[in-house]
């Protein structure tokens, strides 16, 4: 089994009230790592230490039936446009819900689990639906299935660049108030053609759209 993973950190010399968390994979016996903070005026948000898992909550699922190969076949097919099942957007970006989640192979929970996504709030796309199940990955492609009562419709990205500079207006000529370093995340408020908005508990940043994950480069978030 593979393990995906984030932590969050929090100094008190960053913006406060915002959520950073950080997010990587590794193998169930690999050491833990932590990122490591840069020498700067400027605040930094960085990945956390990664912590164990522990493998035993699904409360939130419901078991449903096995699909059938040919059905499995059918959902490869679906999207772009509309999902089978909640006629939302295919493919379209969520964020974990829970805490802790097991990603596994097909929409049952005879399914083997390939991975276990460790943080809630990480950044997820949505590529497939069946029943309660939907299929999603994250920025690096790792993924499975997942109930749906693990995921929600409130937005987060993560960054994809290091040290990213977040800004106090959507302009490359406003102050930075932050620096974030790869794998952090943050709450999604808006976007616009070239811009997007984190934000959280009254603190808000500006940062490229093309420093981001979860976010498509056209999309427009009100």
């Amino acid at each position: 089994m593979n393990i995906r993973h984030g932590g969050i950190t929090a100094s008190v010399a960053v913006l406060a009230a915002m959520i950073w968390i950080g997010t990587d994979h590794v193998r169930a016996a690999d050491t833990a790592r932590t990122a490591e903070p840069v020498a700067t005026g400027t605040p930094v948000m960085s990945p956390a230490t990664a912590t164990a898992v522990n493998e035993s909550s699904e409360e939130l699922i419901e078991a449903s039936a096995d699909p059938t190969l040919d059905t499995m076949v059918e959902l490869a097919a679906v999207g772009p446009d509309k999902g089978s099942v909640t006629n939302l957007p295919v493919p379209r970006y969520v964020s974990l819900k829970a805490s802790e989640a097991n990603v596994r192979r097909g929409p049952s929970l005879s399914h083997r689990i390939d991975w276990v996504f460790r943080h809630r709030d990480m950044p997820l796309r949505v590529t497939a639906e069946y029943g309660h199940w939907r299929r999603v990955e994250d920025r690096d492609g790792v993924g499975g299935w997942l109930h749906y009562s693990l995921i929600s419709g409130v937005r987060t990205v993560v960054f994809t660049g290091d040290k990213t500079e977040v800004h106090g207006s959507p302009s490359d000529s406003s102050g930075v108030t932050a620096l974030a370093e790869q794998g952090a995340i943050a709450r999604l408020d808006k976007c616009d053609a070239d811009w997007c908005e984190v934000k959280a508990e009254g603190t808000e940043g500006w940062v490229r759209k093309a420093a981001l994950w979860g976010v498509d480069p056209r999309e427009r978030v009100n």
